[in-house]
């Protein structure tokens, strides 16, 4: 059986249309699943919207909409704007798929069944923006930590899950496991969190109806994060996806970790269900130094951040800024910057001088000495470690090194067929590291070269065919 990959992003709010914050996510997903695509595995790459919940309730009520209307008129922008960054997930799952209100339904009996599932009284704060739960010390004056909004108290009959009974299981799971939580500036936070000691969940609403029903109590709706994180798992349950379970890694941006971290995977434990292997926090992208958020007017949606300079060159940007796990701020400059002087001036320069020159004079085999320069271990590695600036980083050392060979050797003048073909080699290796980021470019390229995007090509030799001259790969801005 072929080697398997399962990545999965955050099921995104559909309360608004998405913004770079949501592409950020499902872009790093992307260019993993097409990683893991022309290295042969079989690859599972799952996004999707979280439809349940007080937050949309309210929203779709202020558009005079039911709850289902108003999500359903917005999927599309999602799967519009997905489309736009050629995003090729594999399942759009949406929390109100009837299979996946069905696992949920089933995981719920079954941990009830089991007695981690109990009745009270829930008396505390209570963010709708977060749809989560706060103590007094972790308020801001009285105010949600994230959203900055005065925050509601509640008090209503309530399920509770039994998440104090896994405390101990959590701390040798993670003990056992160092890399599930990662990158390791985040690891510690939570350890120190669950150390502290932890209380009881509140799993059920009954002031709102907008959600999945308990099985055992149809007057409670499921807490909206106990529906939403078995999206991940759900989406296994269809016959010949059973085999991605469990998920190499869910992508998230760190304000959601604790969910993901402590909530998810004692779910798991209580209901008999396999972890997750890695869940991976990236940091927040600010915008004017404040973080992107709808409800606070700092945005840029995915229409205006295509409209800079094009999709390869956004994903290219968000991933080359910041080292993946950091914060970062959003500068629409610098993207331009990134556009001009790296795609432009060095990848797609290259391509353009030798592929004019090799219409000219043509290309003759021979051995392609230049890409002993090229770290391939390197670039694998730092893939395999979310270290996506650095790959990109040694892939542009190797275009200097290619654009540095045309200067020295002054191909333009000796018209010197071998070298020609070396530099033709080299670009079909550039391309196909590139492909996960740039897709749309590589695609060109591998077009214009007659070769297929696939990891043994890039160093198989280039067959040799009649070159033209390849189109401009980027207009300068």
């Amino acid at each position: 059986m072929k080697n398997k990959f399962y990545v999965t992003t955050p099921i995104y709010y559909p309360n608004d249309i998405p913004h770079v914050g949501h592409a950020y996510t499902t872009i790093a997903a992307d260019v993993l699943a097409r990683w893991y695509k022309i290295k042969g595995y079989d690859v599972f790459f799952l996004t999707g919207t979280d439809e349940h919940g007080k937050k949309i309730e309210n929203t779709a009520r202020k558009h005079n909409k039911s709850p289902k209307e108003f999500v359903d008129s917005l999927i599309p922008k999602f799967k519009d704007a997905w489309k736009k960054l050629n995003l090729d997930y594999d399942k759009f799952i949406r929390t109100t798929d009837k299979d996946h209100e069905k696992t949920v339904q089933e995981i719920l009996q079954k941990v009830y069944d089991k007695g981690d599932i109990y009745k009270g009284q829930y008396e505390g704060y209570y963010c709708t923006g977060c749809e989560a739960y706060y103590t007094e010390k972790d308020l801001d004056n009285g105010c949600c930590p994230i959203h900055k909004t005065k925050i509601e108290k509640l008090k209503e009959e309530s399920y509770f899950f039994r998440l104090s009974k896994y405390q101990k299981q959590l701390l040798e799971f993670y003990k056992k496991n160092p890399d599930f939580i990662s990158p390791s500036i985040r690891k510690q936070e939570v350890i120190n969190r669950v150390k502290e000691g932890l209380k009881d969940l509140s799993i059920s609403r009954t002031s709102f109806d907008w959600g999945i029903p308990l099985p055992f109590n149809k007057k409670h709706i499921a807490f909206v994060w106990f529906d939403a994180l078995f999206n991940y798992y759900s989406a296994t349950r269809k016959k010949g996806k059973e085999k991605f379970w469990p998920a190499d890694v869910h992508l998230i941006g760190k304000d959601i970790i604790w969910f993901h971290t402590v909530y998810w995977p004692a779910f798991l434990l209580s209901a008999g269900i396999q972890l997750p292997r890695k869940v991976f926090a990236h940091g927040w992208w600010t915008f004017d130094k404040e973080k992107i958020s709808k409800s606070r007017g700092k945005i840029i949606n995915i229409s205006e951040l295509i409209g800079i300079a094009g999709a390869d060159s956004a994903r290219y940007f968000l991933l080359r800024h910041i080292p993946f796990g950091e914060d970062g701020d959003f500068s629409e400059k610098v993207l331009v910057e990134r556009h001009n002087n790296e795609l432009a001036n060095k990848l797609g320069n290259l391509v353009s001088r030798v592929s004019a020159l090799a219409e000219k004079c043509g290309a003759e085999k021979s051995e392609n000495k230049l890409l002993k320069k090229l770290k391939l271990n390197e670039i694998e590695t730092y893939i395999k470690n979310y270290g996506f600036d650095k790959a990109l980083n040694e892939i542009f050392a190797f275009i200097d090194s290619c654009n540095e060979h045309i200067q020295k050797e002054k191909i333009w003048e000796t018209k010197n067929k071998k070298q020609l073909y070396e530099l033709l080699d080299s670009i079909k290796a550039i391309a196909i590291l590139l492909w996960p980021f740039i897709p749309e470019t590589s695609e060109k390229i591998a077009k214009n070269l007659g070769f297929e995007i696939k990891w043994d090509n890039i160093k198989k030799p280039l067959g040799v065919k009649k070159i033209r001259k390849s189109e401009i790969l980027f207009n300068k801005i």
